[in-house]
């Protein structure tokens, strides 16, 4: 069943991943696998947005789910590099506020 809202939060997933990427070729530098890890995790969230666009209403809500556990990950990815020493806490602000307002966003459509 598709729902407006499906494409804002493609919009939004596709802005997080546009803000992660200089983060991610920051932390590539200094830990392979934790960047991607994290770039796995800002993927899943657009392509579980787009997945949920043509999903029937159940499926739809399963792949908001699966975003919301993506963007969870990622999150908690972006705070272990600045915990590790490999980006900066202000770096990592604008992309987490933004991951935090998809959050919420998320959370809404699969609690609803």
């Amino acid at each position: 069943m598709h729902n407006p809202n499906d494409t804002t939060i493609l919009e939004h997933a596709l802005e997080i991943a546009a803000l992660a990427r200089p983060l991610v070729e920051a932390i590539q530098r200094k830990d392979r696998d934790l960047a991607s890890q994290v770039r796995r995790a800002v993927s899943s969230i657009a392509l579980n947005a787009a997945e949920a666009r043509g999903a029937v209403a159940g499926n739809s809500r399963l792949r908001f789910e699966t975003a919301l556990g993506s963007l969870y990950e990622a999150q908690a990815g972006f705070r272990l590099a600045v915990a590790w020493g490999y980006v900066s806490r202000d770096a990592t602000q604008e992309v987490l506020a933004s991951v935090h307002r998809l959050g919420g966003r998320l959370y809404g459509l699969v609690k609803r």
